[in-house]
């Protein structure tokens, strides 16, 4: 292989990464879905305060997740932030009520209540895990789009992509990747509800979320395997080179073949299942058992990594198109150039350091968990 499939393959290794992340710090939004259920203010302060240790993570993971996407793969950033304007703007609404809402919940003079900051913390968490889910989905079952780089050259209309007329909202109504998005919102809630038992010390706190394990990680299972079920049947592009010249079409079974090719991608993807499969079940069978949330966590991120896996590797559009397949984007005819990626590539040296600082961080504000006493006086943050 080249130097150059080389660090394209490498740059969809660490978006694969990025994505592993986002998909397990959605268990904030997972959370500020349950707040509207909780049983009093007293609780309801808790949740929020534990959530609030940890909201910037998810925001700004998803922000370095575009911006890695942008400078690795610019022509995906440009097609599908470009194009599919009414999902991502949903998303970022969606960011923008939840950074509000953080910071005006507990402010003096809020003259809008508690209880509205609480509605818009449920609003995002609901739009963050669906609509990220449909974005994602997007990556396998296709979006309505056709690449013309010749438009370039266009003065009065630059664009290199065009999108059908309604611009991301086709993708939302899918019931495919609508399919993977509410499975994304009731896998964030099952991950809330563990992380609600680790961070908060409190015995009807338990009690409340371990049905709420029960119930929403039973919903992600059945939405999870019917997931799988589509995803294995379902068409892929083939990307081909013949002649210094890629090209692509369309190949009945497409993820199952890759699945069945890249060993390693299955693996990852079994070891993934079996770990969530192994929080949820302890949880529910084990009194006092307060640690689920590090195995579905771990589980979740390497189911993530191996489903970006299949979508990008092993000569697959990871961005099909459905209306002209020549123009589904691939991880070599869409990344940037051999500097660019070079360059990059050495500044991802630093990564180890920033996760062993947020893995610090992580420790220290949850060191200590927080208790119904600590909440009864009016210090608390949020």
């Amino acid at each position: 292989m080249e130097t150059y499939e080389l660090l394209q393959s490498y740059w969809w290794f660490l978006i694969s990464v990025l994505g592993a992340a986002l998909v397990f710090l959605l268990f904030v939004q997972g959370g500020q879905t349950m707040l509207l259920g909780a049983r009093n203010d007293l609780q309801r302060t808790m949740m929020v305060n534990s959530l609030g240790r940890k909201w910037e993570l998810s925001f700004t993971t998803l922000v370095v997740f575009g911006g890695a996407f942008f400078a690795s793969f610019p022509l995906f950033y440009s097609t599908s932030f470009g194009g599919a304007y009414w999902l991502w703007i949903l998303i970022l609404l969606g960011f923008v009520l939840q950074a509000v809402s953080y910071e005006f919940r507990k402010k003096k003079g809020n003259v809008y209540g508690t209880r509205t900051f609480d509605t818009f913390l449920c609003i995002n968490g609901i739009l963050g895990c669906v609509l990220l889910g449909v974005a994602v989905g997007t990556f396998f079952f296709g979006a309505e789009f056709t690449i013309q780089k010749g438009n370039l050259l266009n003065t009065t209309a630059p664009a290199i992509s065009t999108w059908s007329p309604t611009h991301g909202l086709e993708a939302i109504f899918c019931w495919k990747n609508l399919l993977l998005g509410i499975a994304v919102l009731f896998l964030a809630r099952m991950q809330a509800a563990l992380y609600f038992i680790n961070s908060i010390d409190d015995k009807t706190n338990y009690r409340q979320q371990r049905k709420a394990v029960l119930v929403n990680g039973g919903i992600f299972v059945l939405l999870f395997i019917a997931f799988l079920a589509v995803l294995l049947t379902a068409d892929g592009y083939q990307a081909t080179m013949q002649n210094g010249h890629e090209t692509i079409s369309v190949m009945p079974y497409k993820y199952f073949h890759n699945f069945i090719e890249m060993w390693w991608a299955l693996a990852l993807l079994l070891i993934g299942v079996g770990m969530v499969l192994y929080a949820y079940a302890k949880t529910i069978l084990c009194d006092n058992y307060k640690r689920g949330i590090w195995y579905s966590g771990i589980g979740t991120a390497l189911v993530v990594m191996a489903l970006f896996w299949v979508a990008g590797y092993n000569d697959t559009a990871y961005y099909p198109s459905l209306l002209d397949p020549a123009s589904s984007l691939t991880i070599r005819n869409s990344s940037s150039s051999r500097f660019t990626l070079t360059v990059m590539s050495w500044v991802t040296v630093i990564i180890p350091f920033v996760v062993a600082y947020i893995a610090y961080a992580w420790y220290s504000l949850n060191k200590k968990p927080i208790t119904p006493d600590e909440m009864a006086d009016n210090d608390h943050k949020y």
